[in-house]
């Protein structure tokens, strides 16, 4: 058997001003599960328990609109391409929404005002993170590749994570401000980041665009997509690791101060460790997967993660540099799933372009995306629960009670180590090989030449 032909490597470069726009985007993306339901529950003043319904509630509504978004990107035709158009459009609407959420709030206000401006945010953060997973796909078709792509795309999200989370304690720490004013500068990041990182990206990365024929296929097609093997076991891992995810950032504050001891700035810097555990590993699960194939990576990568994670949150509190240590230790395989769908999500859209003749790499990480915030609204189920065994985001005098902490630590301990795992089994099997990817990309080359102009 041939290997498939190689494609254009892309430099260091071009991926790296590609993947600045990971920067305000993670930023959104580490806020929305971590900072501010907390925020609108400690600070704000809304009670926790309508705070996770409100995130809820919004969440559903994204999920329902993402596969029209995702569609409507696979039709688009442009001379800018298929995706920057998209990505150009999401700019205003998260700078909007991020004045908004982080800027302009007070104390106060409602539920209502919550659950308006969640909305805008949450649908620019579907179009501008959708048109930068589909135009990744199309910079390397080739297998070894795309896995390189994405995982620049994942090691800037993990930098924009860690510098987001900096920011607050900094400001705190430098006497700047107070936490909440840490909060309204992170905002000012975002809106000032959005700009520049997209204008880089449009101006300086190409887009190449697939040419197909056919009907795209309405919701027949979103059917057909979830019927697929390799389509429905990538959207198993990634629920399954996104309400893992959730579950750690929404209540990793409440657990490291109430079960553990630890201040907010001392848990801050635990979040920290945990990702840049996670850029340091990256590249290890990304080298891995060129060895052994993307999914045997994800699941060695997975299940080491469950094994870790459980560890290192069943350490007794009292001792930082322990906690310390092994939460970084805990973060290695922390972006592998990340990254590692997202590529394989890629090649899954190869192998329907393949049999269907059209493109729609637009709506199969749409559907991708709603696994993820699924994940997330799942995992806020968590708040719900607190709230109705009588927990209080500011613990009373005296603590809250004993049945409230316990239902914190099962939910932050082993709800998440017993999910990860499961990912990994939801992955074995798994049909989309890399020889049979290269087999798809020959068909797809082959395809290519015939239907040039002579």
């Amino acid at each position: 058997m041939t290997a498939a032909p190689p494609t254009q490597r892309r430099s260091n470069l071009t991926l790296a001003t590609f993947s600045l726009v990971c920067l305000p985007l993670a930023a959104f993306g580490v806020a929305l599960p971590v900072t501010l339901p907390e925020f609108y529950a400690s600070h704000v003043g809304i009670d926790i328990a309508m705070v996770g319904y409100m995130f809820m509630a919004v969440r559903a509504i994204d999920i329902v609109a993402d596969p029209f978004i995702g569609a409507a990107m696979d039709r688009t035709r442009t001379r800018l391409g298929r995706y920057r158009p998209w990505m150009i459009a999401s700019a205003p609407v998260l700078m909007l929404a991020a004045l908004m959420m982080f800027v302009l709030v007070r104390p106060g206000a409602g539920p209502g005002y919550l659950f308006v401006w969640l909305l805008v945010l949450y649908l620019g953060f579907s179009v501008g993170t959708l048109s930068q997973l589909g135009w990744a796909s199309v910079l390397a078709p080739e297998y070894d590749q795309r896995s390189r792509v994405y995982a620049w795309w994942q090691a800037f999200n993990i930098i924009g994570v860690i510098a987001i989370l900096i920011l607050p304690a900094a400001v705190v720490q430098l006497g700047v401000g107070d936490y909440v004013a840490g909060v309204h500068i992170m905002g000012w990041v975002i809106i000032a980041l959005l700009p520049l990182t997209i204008g880089l990206a449009v101006l300086k990365v190409p887009e190449p665009v697939t040419v197909t024929d056919g009907a795209h296929g309405g919701f027949g097609a979103y059917i057909d997509l979830l019927k697929r093997p390799t389509v429905s076991r990538l959207l198993a891992a990634d629920l399954l690791l996104g309400i893992a995810a959730g579950i750690t950032g929404s209540l990793l504050f409440f657990f490291f101060d109430q079960i553990k001891g630890y201040d907010r700035a001392e848990a801050s810097i635990f979040m920290l460790l945990y990702f840049i555990g996670g850029l340091v590993g990256a590249p290890i699960w990304a080298r891995l997967a060129n060895r052994i194939g993307k999914a045997p990576a994800l699941i060695v990568a997975s299940l080491i993660f469950a094994g870790l994670y459980f560890g290192a949150t069943l350490l007794p509190g009292g001792n930082f540099a322990l906690t310390a240590v092994a939460m970084f230790i805990a973060g290695l395989p922390y972006a592998a799933g990340l990254f590692l769908l997202r590529a394989m999500m890629a090649d899954a859209g190869d192998e329907v372009r393949l049999e269907t003749g059209v493109e729609r790499t637009g709506l199969m990480f749409s559907i991708l995306s709603a696994t993820t915030k699924l994940g997330h609204v799942f995992a806020l189920i968590p708040y719900a629960i607190l709230g109705w065994v009588g927990f209080e985001a500011v613990a009373p005098a005296g603590g809250n009670s004993p049945t409230a902490l316990l239902a914190l630590q099962i939910m932050f301990v082993v709800a998440p180590a017993v999910l990860i795992a499961l990912a990994a089994l939801a992955l074995r099997n798994y049909p989309l090989t890399p020889a049979r990817h290269d087999d798809i990309r020959r068909a797809l080359d082959a395809r290519a030449t015939q239907t040039e102009p002579a």
